[in-house]
């Protein structure tokens, strides 16, 4: 096995809990090490979550953006166009900041729902992807990650629930799950 450096592809997949949790972990450690990194959360907006206040004393080094509006109702006449406006919007800033030359790692927060949901083509985002600058990590996340996008991937993590405090009527809290 040859030693060689390039950016990887990372996908956080599956129905359990710590998907964005994760990249938010893998983002630390890469500001940590002298790397920028751009996290754009395509769906989640209007509520306040405490990464935003964390990754804000990173300083320009870590920048986190809620690209969309919060609650996104999703099917047929259901989906509403406001919200396919705004994950196309998502798209094409996340396409542009993987080849801008600015970021070292770029995390798409909730990327695979916004494909998932048919409001972004799988393969638009694959052909950008595979294009990307060689250094630049992209770290994918949401339940129902793409096939292929999954073939595409260098590492693909599943969380899988084993247990979750929310079956026993406990709410969600402060500190863990926002």
């Amino acid at each position: 096995m040859s030693e060689s450096r390039r950016g990887l592809l990372l996908i956080n997949t599956g129905p359990g809990k710590g998907k964005t949790t994760a990249a938010l972990g893998t983002a630390m450690r890469a500001v940590g090490n002298g790397m920028r990194v751009l996290m754009l959360q395509f769906l989640k907006g209007s509520w306040h979550y405490g990464e935003l206040d964390a990754a804000a004393a990173f300083g320009e080094n870590f920048v986190l953006k809620q690209m969309g509006r919060g609650f996104v109702k999703v099917g047929g006449a259901e989906t509403d166009q406001e919200d396919v406006r705004m994950v196309e919007a998502a798209w094409a800033e996340a396409r542009e900041a993987i080849y801008s030359g600015e970021w070292d790692m770029v995390v798409l927060d909730e990327i695979n729902y916004a494909i998932n949901y048919k409001m972004l083509d799988p393969e638009v985002v694959a052909e950008a992807l595979r294009g990307r600058p060689e250094m630049v990590h992209v770290i994918l996340t949401g339940r129902n990650a793409h096939p292929l996008l999954v073939e595409l991937a260098d590492t693909v993590t599943e969380m899988r629930e084993v247990k979750h405090a929310y079956t026993k009527g406990i709410l969600a809290q402060r500190g863990i799950e926002y």
